[in-house]
This record gives structure tokens, C-alpha cells and sequence, in this order.
């Protein structure tokens, strides 16, 4: 809101070399203002609420992180051999992954099919996934604990046989081919036109890497829970399908995030969006919804097939099957009715709307893989409050990312000049 009463008082945000008509250029540092002096800057930045409650997440929230790695993982969460995976993980990994697929889906969608009416939300696709993954390794550093080993699994102590260390290549390798595709934004922004040209000129072999980079770790991080069998409820646990749900589950879950995220972006941030990302996002959001549709009945066949193929009907009628259920109606047929609708009705709000419920659902299923329903025989762990409050920081601190890298890079608007 604050931005917009700036540009409402007649200033212009960035988005071209030129300052003028005299041609002269913007430096770095008043591009990382936003055009607007210190004074004009901090101005609106202490007028916006949503900064206040960053603000007081960070008040609570850096002093616990910190506590964390001063006094351990034992001060912060409940972990024990158990339960050894705890929100770090089953948030911040296994949530956050899946609905981070959007780079490559879009990636492939525009570069190797040919879709260029889906080029104006390219990018917010590509960034969506760079972050996604980038802060996915950050709860798992806040996790480990000790980020200056985190070379020994990949480089000195090879598991070239484990699910693990496959996980751990491909998201490494995969964050540096998303950091490469978002480089023509930042060469634009920069004015380093050569740096664009290079990377446009590898584009193709870049997209091609990351779908199989990412086709691959999406179906891993389901495969990570074989090591464990019988510990996982069996409604959530099929060996033979485990991988496949992960990676189906995905393609849906990146999709929709993206709705869910330009949805955000045209309501908050619209004085940063111009005509060409404004104006056909309602279709580009269609079109993403069709596809969620088509990912989510084949998730739904492949989950009913699971159970039929390891024959857990019985577990359907107890307490563990209810929630089951309520997981698989609320977050499975629900959204994908609703797509199916806003799709054949042409409504664009309809599929926003089920776009939330996707994520929501996304992030419950995961959830519920890794921590509510993993030990379900035993007891069930509830997170300490220390471990909430350093996963809301993390998170925070991703939003703050996300936001910084939007007012500044030419991701919702184009660069004016560029060739």
C-alpha cells in the first residue's frame, strides 16, 4: 500500500537502463532503493503492517535460532531416534519441495513444448522453485546443524548406493541449474547483456537437465521412507508406489503454488506487474489449472491403486482411516472438482480458490507422511515451541527473499530496452 501512495504521487519504479530521455543510467544502489531516497524508502517500508510482523518474528525468532546452534538440536525440538525427522524436515523438505516444482513444469512447458503464451509467468515459475529448494537446504542446515560439513555425504563420504545421497546431488546440482535460468533477469538488471546472451544460448540443455534432475528427487524423497517400512501408516505407505506418489503429487502442488503466488503478487505487489503479466494471467491461470486437474486424478487413481494393491481396505474403517479420507476428499477431490469446474466455466477466481486448497492439501498428505502418521503404533510427537518459532523465522525470512528479488528483478514486469 505504501508503494502504491509513492506511484500515486507520481513516482515511477524502475524498469529500464535510463533514468530519462538524457540516457542517464541508474546506479546499483539506487536500483536496490527502488528509485526512492533513504528517507522515502525506510518511509514506506514502516508504513507497511506486514513489515511490523516480520519485525516481531524476527524479535522472537533470531535468538531462538541462535540458541539453536549454541545449545543444540535438543533445546529446540523433540527429536529422539524415534522420531528423527521434525518440522525442519517435514516442512521445510517435504513440503516445501514439492510445491517448488513449478520451475522445471514451466520450464519445460515454454522452452521445450513451445507454450510462449505461458512466457509471462516464466520466470515467477523459475524463481518460485529457485527459493523453494534454496530455503528447503536451509531448514535442513538448521537441522544438521553443521553447514560446514555439509560437503562430506556428497564429495567425502560417498553413498553412491544410497536414496540420500541421490537426493542430496540432484537438489545441489538443481538449485545451480535454476540459479543459471534466472540469470538473463539478472543480467537485465545489472545491464550485463552478454551474460544473457550466454545462458539464453545453453537455455534448451539447461531446461532438459532440470527435468531430469527434478523428475528424479521428486520421486526419491519418497523413496527415502523404504529405509523405514512398518513405521509409516500403510494408507501412506506402498513401497512399490511411494515414489510415484511423491512425483505425481508434485506436479500438481508446483502448479498451483505458482497460481497461489501470482495470485499474491496481482493483489499486493500489482503496482510491480505490468500489462503483459496482468493481462493474461487470468488465462495463463487456466491453463495451469488443467493441468493441476490432469495431475490430480491420476494422484487419486495411483493412491486408490496403492490400497487395493497392498490390500489395506480394513485400515479404512478405523480412526486412522477417517483421516485418511478426510486427506484424500479434502485435499485430492475437492480441489480437483473445483479445477475441473473453473476450467469448463472458464473462471479464473474458482481456480485460485482451489489453488489454496491444492497447497493445503499438499502440505497436510506430506505432513502426515512424515511426522503425524510416521511411528503411528507408538505415540505421537507434538513439536516443541521453540522448533515452531525458528520454522515461522525460516519461512519469514523466505517471504522476505521472495519479496526483495520481486520489487527489484524484471520477473513480473519486462525490462524496457532490452533486446
Amino acid at each position: 500500500m505504501a508503494m502504491k501512495r509513492l506511484i500515486a504521487d507520481g513516482h515511477v519504479p524502475i524498469a529500464s537502463y535510463y533514468k530519462d530521455e538524457t540516457q542517464t543510467q541508474w546506479l546499483v544502489k539506487e536500483k536496490l532503493w527502488l528509485g526512492l531516497t533513504p528517507k522515502q524508502y525506510f518511509t514506506q517500508f514502516f508504513r507497511n503492517p506486514f513489515n511490523w510482523i516480520l519485525i516481531a518474528i524476527y524479535s522472537v525468532g533470531i535468538p531462538v535460532t541462535v540458541g539453536r546452534f549454541l545449545f543444540g538440536l535438543g533445546w529446540v525440538t523433540h527429536s529422539s531416534y524415534d522420531y528423527p525427522w521434525g518440522l525442519f524436515l517435514g516442512w521445510g523438505l517435504f513440503v516445501m519441495v514439492p510445491l517448488s516444482a513449478s520451475g522445471f513444469m514451466l520450464g519445460t512447458t515454454v522452452e521445450v513444448f513451445g507454450r510462449k503464451d505461458f512466457k509471462p509467468i516464466e520466470r515467477l515459475a523459475l524463481l518460485n522453485g529457485l527459493l523453494g529448494y534454496f530455503f528447503a537446504v536451509i531448514f535442513l542446515q538448521v537441522d544438521l546443524g553443521q553447514p560446514w560439513r555439509l560437503i562430506y555425504p556428497m564429495f567425502v563420504s560417498l553413498g553412491p548406493a544410497a536414496v540420500l545421497f541421490l537426493v542430496a546431488w540432484h537438489v545441489a546440482t538443481y538449485l545451480s541449474v535454476q540459479v543459471a535460468e534466472l540469470v538473463p533477469a539478472l543480467a537485465e538488471w545489472l545491464n550485463w547483456p552478454s551474460a544473457k546472451k550466454y545462458i539464453k544460448s545453453m537455455v534448451l540443455g539447461l531446461t532438459i537437465a532440470g527435468i531430469i534432475l527434478s523428475t528424479l528427487h521428486q520421486g526419491a524423497l519418497g523413496a527415502l521412507f523404504t529405509y523405514a517400512p512398518g513405521k509409516v501408516h500403510p494408507l501412506w505407505y506402498s513401497s512399490p508406489f511411494q515414489w510415484f506418489h511423491f512425483f505425481c503429487s508434485s506436479i500438481f502442488a508446483g502448479l498451483s503454488m505458482l497460481i497461489v503466488v501470482s495470485t499474491l503478487c496481482k493483489k499486493f505487489m500489482s503496482w510491480r506487474c505490468d500489462r503483459n503479466f496482468l493481462d493474461n494471467l487470468d488465462r495463463q491461470t487456466l491453463g495451469l489449472a488443467k493441468g493441476c486437474a490432469l495431475a490430480l486424478i491420476t494422484y487419486f487413481i495411483i493412491k486408490i491403486l496403492a490400497v487395493a494393491h497392498d490390500n489395506d481396505w480394513k485400515y479404512l474403517f478405523t480412526d486412522w482411516g477417517l483421516w485418511f479420507t478426510f486427506e484424500i476428499v479434502a485435499g485430492t477431490i475437492v480441489p480437483l472438482v473445483l479445477y475441473t469446474m473453473a476450467v469448463r466455466n472458464q473462471n479464473a477466481s474458482l481456480a485460485r480458490f482451489s489453488a489454496f486448497i491444492a497447497v493445503m492439501g499438499i502440505a497436510l498428505n506430506r505432513l502426515n507422511t512424515a511426522l503425524i502418521t510416521f511411528n503411528w503404533q507408538l505415540y505421537q510427537e507434538i513439536p516443541h515451541w521453540r522448533e515452531l518459532v525458528i520454522v515461522f523465522t525460516v519461512y519469514a525470512t523466505y517471504i522476505v527473499t521472495y519479496r526483495f528479488i520481486l520489487y527489484r528483478l524484471p520477473i513480473l514486469y519486462t525490462w524496457k530496452g532490452d533486446k
